[in-house]
């Protein structure tokens, strides 16, 4: 299949997609996925595996060096260095578990595959927000 020609709307949304997940990556640590993925899917109209794997692809360049950078000397001077052993073993792993994930993933119905990444999101999200500890406080005080 030949490459299609990127016009400048969807160079536009690409630069505005790159942007969001490079903010909210140097900003609180989340992977580009998280923006990457679903703006692919909802304005570019990627299919799911389409997308995750541009994402993916995103990453095999050193796109984040700099927030790291950033991230390392404050860490460094503020007593509470970012480990590179943790960082290794980290990355072993990860590209194992990514190869395995992928080989799992490209094998899924496109939609199922949306909906475990969306539970995932779901789930992270009321984790965070602590909205599962409020849950289980408000059904004990129903039948206490």
């Amino acid at each position: 299949m030949k490459p299609q020609r990127m016009d400048i709307q969807a160079l536009i949304i690409l630069i505005l997609i790159g942007l969001a997940a490079g903010i909210l990556s140097g900003l609180v640590g989340v992977g580009g996925g998280i923006i990457l993925v679903p703006a692919l899917v909802y304005f570019l109209h990627y299919n799911q595996h389409q997308a995750q794997g541009t994402s993916l692809g995103v990453l095999t360049f050193p796109v984040v060096i700099l927030a790291f950078l950033t991230y390392y000397k404050d860490c460094l001077q503020s007593g509470t260095p970012i480990e590179f052993k943790v960082i290794g073993v980290l990355a072993a792993a990860f590209i194992i578990g990514g190869w395995l994930g992928s080989k799992f993933a490209v094998r899924v119905d496109q939609e199922f595959l949306q909906k475990i990444f969306a539970v995932i999101l779901f789930y992270t999200g009321i984790k965070m927000l602590h909205w599962d500890d409020a849950l289980i406080r408000w059904i004990k005080n129903i039948f206490a």
